[in-house]
């Protein structure tokens, strides 16, 4: 995998693959210009995270507004003017006791909401579909664990993902031009997908427990899906893993979400979520593609 720099012919080829179980699916899990908030939840985990930052938000945005209506209180009541001769006081008894115990039971509110959904991420259920990712400088390596085959996924742009007539043509490697357009177009994703897009494709069944295993095999990188709800560092030498399952067939980006070097910026994730028939027809493409290739990376280890 290491040398899969001098093999972009090979890759070009390959990508279309993972394209195919890409036909009629709905891109769902991508940033999109002037919106706030998160992406539609595509797992219940995703469900859960949500709905917690919703509660909190409200929490602290009554205690924002409790905070703010003290202080405008105590400046139109308490002035100079309106109020010449200040109390001289040190202690309020009940008042020291309801501050202690009303934010001890805001936390109690917070954690009783939130602990549950750290819980049900680290507890990793029984696996449908396995798949060992790496991180590398600057791509993924994903290997399916239950049938003994993998592949490289490059940002489409990557040097990796061009051809010489490409780069004799003018293409330069991260930057969007009319040639990356017709590359994006020719996989099958929209030109505003650039830098989103792999040349191959991490393919999963709708409604199934997949279990990814994550590994570094030079420096820390992150593997992060946020329609998913999942973020796990992936560190050389060690060996986390997240779960997921997807509630609906559409295609999902996510990013390299650890600080990993000069082109980490450039390290795209792509997750097509199909039907189970689509899938197990990519699985016999796949294997017949993929398997047999060398698995010829080492992990770092300290």
């Amino acid at each position: 995998m290491k040398n899969a720099l001098t093999l972009a012919g090979l890759f070009t080829a390959l990508s279309s693959l993972p394209a195919m179980a890409q036909d009629g699916l709905e891109t769902i899990g991508k940033p999109h210009d002037g919106l706030l908030g998160f992406q539609p939840a595509a797992t219940r985990l995703a469900e859960g995270i949500q709905w917690v930052d919703n509660f909190v938000l409200v929490i602290i945005t009554l205690i924002t507004l409790f905070v703010a209506g003290l202080l405008l209180y105590a400046i139109v009541r308490f002035n100079r003017k309106a109020h010449p001769k200040p109390k001289s006081f040190t202690h309020n008894t009940p008042l020291e006791i309801a501050w202690t115990i009303v934010p001890l039971l805001i936390l109690v509110a917070i954690g009783s909401q939130s602990l549950p959904e750290l819980f049900d991420q680290q507890e990793i259920p029984e696996a449908d579909v396995t798949i060992k990712v790496t991180g590398y400088q600057w791509y993924w390596g994903y290997e399916y664990v239950d049938h003994d085959f993998a592949f490289d996924s490059y940002a489409i742009g990557h040097s990796a993902t061009l051809t010489d007539e490409e780069v004799e043509a003018g293409a330069i490697p991260f930057v969007r031009s009319a040639l990356m357009d017709q590359k994006l177009v020719d996989a099958g994703y929209a030109p505003d997908e650039f830098l989103l897009a792999t040349d191959t494709a991490v393919v999963v069944p709708v409604g199934k427990t997949v279990v990814m295993q994550v590994t570094g095999a030079d420096v820390i990188h992150s593997w992060t899906i946020p329609a998913f709800g999942v973020k796990q560092d992936a560190v050389p030498g060690r060996l986390a893993e997240l779960w997921f399952n997807a509630t609906k067939e559409g295609i999902y980006f996510g990013q390299c979400s650890e600080l990993c070097g000069k082109d980490h910026a450039y390290m795209p994730i792509t997750v097509k979520v199909v039907s189970e028939d689509a899938y197990e027809a990519w699985l016999k493409g796949a294997i017949d593609e993929y398997a047999g290739r060398p698995l010829d990376y080492q992990v770092a280890s300290n």
